[in-house]
């Protein structure tokens, strides 16, 4: 009955690694973010021991194929296979590494809702790794671009190109993060942001994934454009990111 218990409580789903931390002497505590069952907490048994099987397919930035039992309060992995090696390579470029934390860190946080299934945020998730341990752009922009479709895709999509209050034709000039975006001057509200046209067409680009525009924009424009979408990231998530302080910018 047990071994019939047992089996009935595994499960099969990809997941990528987004945090570890140390249980006892040979086991880790894994947050994962799966592919159909959301955010899932796991043990990893004897994955620090070197004659380990699978520990190196559980390091954070990690994609893997698992086998998991569900439990009470933590799932058990007893199964690794690696889909997506992106840690080794993130974790050799310090800029990388940094942005790779604050993307994992923004999925965590959009994904702690219990039974929430994370399908969108986990594709954006890995494609974004991928993309940074491929060297594709400049990690900074990979990162606010994530930032942006990620919390897009959690339901509060930024407007760059309509007032985001009243829906007004832009171009606007200025930005609000409570308000959404970009709004027309009669909806601003005092002490809004007036990033230059650049900064606009930067932070659109980046939400819609031309990367044509992203990767010719100006230094100048991605700081104003990063500052930007740290605080809409902070208003709507209504808590500020610890891995997004160590983030270079140039």
């Amino acid at each position: 009955m047990v071994q019939q218990s047992f089996a009935a409580r595994a499960y099969r789903d990809e997941a990528v690694v987004l945090r570890t931390h140390k249980l006892g002497e040979a086991d880790r505590i894994i947050t994962l973010l799966t592919k159909h069952h959301g955010q899932v907490r796991a043990v990893a048994k004897g994955v620090r021991r070197t004659s380990s099987r699978f520990g190196a397919r559980l390091e954070p930035f990690m994609v893997a194929d698992l086998q998991l039992v569900a439990g009470k309060s933590l799932d058990i992995v007893t199964q690794a296979v690696a889909k997506g090696a992106y840690g080794g390579n993130i974790a050799a470029d310090y800029a990388s590494y940094t942005v790779a934390a604050a993307m994992t860190e923004t999925a965590e946080k959009l994904t702690d809702v219990d039974g929430e299934a994370g399908t969108a945020q986990y594709n954006l998730l890995v494609g974004a790794l991928a993309a940074l341990s491929r060297g594709d752009h400049t990690p900074e922009l990979i990162l606010d671009s994530y930032l942006l479709r990620a919390l897009a895709t959690g339901g509060w999509a930024p407007s760059f190109t309509h007032c985001a209050r009243c829906g007004a034709a832009g171009p606007h000039n200025a930005f609000s993060a409570p308000l959404g975006g970009m709004v027309c001057g009669d909806c601003r509200p005092p002490g809004s942001a007036a990033p230059a046209a650049e900064t606009v067409a930067l932070l659109g680009a980046l939400l819609t994934g031309n990367w044509t525009t992203a990767d010719s924009s100006l230094p100048l424009h991605r700081r104003e454009a990063a500052g930007l979408v740290a605080s809409y990231l902070q208003w709507h998530l209504e808590r500020v990111l610890k891995s997004l302080k160590h983030v270079e910018r140039t």
